[in-house]
C-alpha cells in the first residue's frame, strides 16, 4: 500500500515539475513584453489549465504499467507566446526557452539544499538515492517507514530526480525542445531553415532517442549523480 502512495507522489511531482517548467516560459515572455500566455489563462498552477490528456495522463500511466512501475515521463500543453511581441527580438526567444530548464534547475538545487539539511544518517540518504535510481518502491517504503526525516528526504530526491531530467532533456538542441532556441541563437539559421527544422524536428528527436539513448542516459545519469551528491 505504501509503495502506491510513493508512486502517486512520484507522479504528482512529475506533473507539477512540468507545469512550473511551462508556466516559467509564459512568465518570462510576459516580463519581456508578450501577454499571449496571460491572455490564454496559462499563467496559473491549476493542473487543468495545463494537462494534456495524452502527455499528462495516458502516457505516464502507460509507461508505468509496461515498465512494472519503473519508468514514467510526460508533458503538458505548451504555453503559447508570440516572439514578435518581445522587446528583445534577438535574445528574447532564447530567454523564454531557457526559463523552463532554468526553473527546473533552481527547483533541483533548492530541493538538494533542503535534503542536505535533513537530519537523517548519511547511509540512509545514500540508500534512498540508490532506491530512487532503481525505482524500488517496496524497498523505499521499508527504508522511510516511521521516519518523517526519511519521508521528507525521499520527496526531495523525487523533486531533484524529475527536475534534473526535465532540465537536461529539454536542453537537447532539437525542436520542439527548448535547446533548439539556443542552437538558433548560436548559429545563423535562416527563417526557411528554421521552419524546415521545426517541421521534421520531432522525427529527428525520436530517431536520436531510439538510436542514441546510451549517450542521453549517460548525460542524465551523471547530472543526477551530481545533484544527488549535493543532497547527501
Amino acid at each position: 500500500m505504501h509503495e502506491f502512495i510513493l508512486i502517486g507522489v512520484y507522479l504528482l511531482i512529475l506533473l507539477y515539475s512540468i507545469i512550473l517548467h511551462e508556466v516559467s516560459h509564459g512568465v518570462v515572455a510576459l516580463w519581456l513584453g508578450d501577454r499571449t500566455a496571460q491572455y490564454a489563462g496559462r499563467l496559473t498552477l491549476k493542473p487543468m489549465s495545463h494537462v494534456d490528456p495524452w502527455g499528462s495522463v495516458i502516457v505516464p500511466i502507460f509507461l508505468l504499467l509496461i515498465s512494472n512501475f519503473q519508468m514514467a515521463f510526460g508533458w503538458a500543453k505548451p504555453v503559447p507566446y508570440n516572439p514578435y511581441n518581445l522587446w528583445d527580438q534577438k535574445w528574447g526567444p532564447l530567454l523564454v526557452a531557457l526559463a523552463g530548464p532554468g526553473t527546473n534547475i533552481v527547483i533541483a538545487i533548492t530541493a538538494a539544499i533542503l535534503a542536505k539539511l535533513t537530519l537523517i544518517p548519511i547511509l540512509m540518504k545514500q540508500n534512498i538515492q540508490e532506491l530512487m535510481f532503481s525505482r524500488d518502491w517496496s524497498g523505499t517504503a521499508d527504508v522511510v517507514a516511521g521516519s518523517l526525516g526519511g519521508i521528507f528526504y525521499e520527496v526531495c530526491i523525487m523533486i531533484i530526480f524529475w527536475n534534473v531530467i526535465l532540465a537536461f532533456f529539454n536542453l537537447i538542441p532539437i525542436p520542439p525542445l527548448d535547446g533548439s532556441k539556443l542552437l538558433y541563437t548560436i548559429f545563423p539559421f535562416s527563417q526557411e531553415a528554421q521552419i524546415l527544422f521545426e517541421q521534421y524536428g520531432m522525427v529527428l528527436l525520436l530517431f536520436i532517442i531510439i538510436f542514441f539513448s546510451g549517450p542521453i542516459q549517460f548525460i542524465l545519469s551523471n547530472a543526477l549523480i551530481f545533484f544527488f551528491s549535493l543532497a547527501t
